[in-house]
């Protein structure tokens, strides 16, 4: 799945004058291969006036020394995964319904803002192919700006009502919840399996959940249909950091658009390294002697300990937990309305198996 990029963002703009979104299609859209018009067509013209209002929200007030900082990563691209799971989950009940819009970008500015804080705690340089905000500048900054446009985010979700508050003040506890968890550790290493999936439940699930869901209830859908997307999210958000882990060891550069072995060198716990941790082979001491500081020195040691891991058991059993998150994510779909929206979720999960086949 290819990053989304605003050409227009990108450009110099007069001064006074809000960049705009670029009218070119959306690449995930292409790679789902949507085939009901009306509905590829909606989701276009909808994901363009989520743009303009991500632009708008996470414009600039002026304050320096921050000016900029907050519309950052926004201009910068990316997937824009969130809002079109809002716009699908509308799809259940009025997809034209008053506050559609600001919903899908409620989600998108949950995600940035919590990109600020992430690229601080991992020291991160880059994010979206530019500096990171806090390679730029610096990470009084990057927290600060990560804050404000939590702010924002409160402000227009206010305007969504009641249902909408609760969704994003639940989200934001889980989302500090799994960073938090994540910087505590399990509390031996026997619990770091269960110890991850709560991580990746809270860290990617919580947000990938809430997103499908606030569509569904901003447009009126059903209480079963938001509580069936609901546990479509959960699981589809997991599958994809599951994919994302196995992408960081199995994917050449030109596939996932960075260096194979980036969470390894620098030491984050990843499913296929913790599976393969508790290898008792010769291999898997090996292994273990290689991550015993946890981040990787030099370039040999991460090819050697990449070696490792591409032959490891712990590869297929992370692909069958994988599959097992998908299987359970499709089965939430089969209570849904037969509607083109639950084939384009359906292909979501599809997306996800083939990139880590």
């Amino acid at each position: 799945m290819n990053s989304l990029t605003t050409r227009a963002a990108r450009m110099p703009q007069a001064p006074g004058r809000s960049p705009q979104p670029s009218q070119s299609p959306h690449p995930l859209l292409d790679s789902l291969a949507v085939t009901d018009l009306e509905l590829a067509g909606r989701l276009q013209h909808r994901l363009t006036e989520v743009e303009c209002c991500l632009l708008e929200r996470a414009g600039t007030d002026g304050t320096a020394p921050a000016a900029g900082a907050t519309s950052h990563l926004i201009t910068a691209g990316g997937k824009r995964l969130r809002p079109l799971l809002a716009l699908l989950g509308a799809e259940f009940g009025d997809p034209e319904a008053p506050g559609v819009v600001d919903a899908a970008a409620v989600t998108e500015l949950i995600h940035v803002a919590s990109l600020h804080h992430d690229d601080v705690m991992d020291q991160a340089r880059t994010r979206h192919g530019v500096p990171s905000v806090n390679a730029r500048w610096g990470n009084a900054i990057a927290v600060l700006t990560g804050d404000l446009l939590l702010a924002r985010v409160a402000r227009l979700a206010a305007g969504l009502g009641d249902s909408a508050v609760r969704l994003y003040a639940e989200t934001a506890d889980r989302l500090v919840r799994g960073q938090l968890r994540e910087l505590s550790g399990p509390a031996s290493p026997e619990d770091q399996p269960a110890h991850h999936f709560a991580v990746i439940a809270d860290k990617s699930g919580s947000l990938i959940s809430a997103s499908v869901r606030l569509g569904a209830l901003q447009s009126g859908a059903p209480q079963a249909a938001e509580q069936a997307l609901a546990e479509f999210g959960e699981h589809l958000g997991t599958a994809f950091q599951i994919s994302d882990d196995l992408l960081d060891i199995t994917s050449d550069r030109t596939q996932s658009g960075k260096q194979p072995g980036t969470d390894l060198a620098i030491g984050i716990p990843t499913l296929p390294v913790i599976l393969a941790l508790a290898d008792t082979s010769p291999a898997g001491r090996e292994l273990r002697d290689l991550l015993s500081d946890g981040a990787l020195a030099g370039d040999s040691t991460r090819t050697r300990a990449l070696d490792l891991l591409r032959t490891s058991p712990a590869l297929d059993d992370t692909r069958a937990i994988l599959a097992t998150h998908l299987g359970r994510a499709g089965a939430a779909l089969a209570s849904l309305p037969p509607i083109p929206a639950r084939e384009v979720l359906a292909a979501l999960c599809e997306v996800i198996a083939v990139r880590t086949g």
